[in-house]
């Protein structure tokens, strides 16, 4: 029985020290990023990127929820393109995401709204770069994390990795096809 209490003591022990890392060596700024080459010139890749309608048709976390209540608002294309979306389920949560800077064939960025399962703020960007007879599409998301959720950011790195890239694929096939 000692050494069962002293191996649990000595991982609550690593977990605590941790913590405490991760919260102070974490900056409070986080930064994700993935990419992938799709074999199509930027023009026919900005189709599938330059409005929020194009941008559900391969978005990954729409499939979290067949029953998700979606509404847009704003003109299609343009800044201010926005949609909302309220789910039952929290892995999709609630929340908006809005146009706030187009650069046609470029660069489109948006400001995200959750208000559950977590209330916060995120900018993402989708920007397109030629490569050979590709694009590159460098996909990003900036946030502010307090000090709990530095803890968990290992987790969240490899949870928005699993999204970004599944994602990219789907916009990769529905290019590509």
């Amino acid at each position: 029985m000692k050494k069962i209490l002293k191996f649990l003591g000595i991982i609550i022990l690593i977990f605590i020290a941790y913590a405490v890392i991760a919260m102070l060596a974490f900056s409070k700024n986080y930064h994700f990023e993935k990419s992938m080459v799709i074999n199509a010139p930027k023009e026919k890749v900005w189709q599938q990127v330059s409005s929020m309608k194009a941008f559900n048709q391969w978005n990954p976390w729409m499939k979290l929820d067949k029953n998700m209540k979606i509404a847009y608002t704003g003109t299609s294309g343009e800044v201010g393109d926005k949609y909302c979306w309220d789910s039952k389920n929290d892995s999709a949560g609630k929340g908006c995401q809005e146009i706030k800077e187009l650069i046609m064939n470029e660069k489109q960025k948006t400001q995200m709204t959750f208000f559950k399962p977590f209330a916060g703020d995120a900018t993402s960007d989708i920007r397109l770069a030629s490569e050979g007879n590709g694009t590159k599409v460098i996909w990003t998301m900036d946030t502010e994390q307090d000090a709990m959720m530095k803890i968990m950011r290992p987790v969240m790195d490899y949870q928005m990795g699993k999204s970004y890239g599944e994602g990219l694929e789907n916009l990769k096939k529905l290019i590509e096809q």
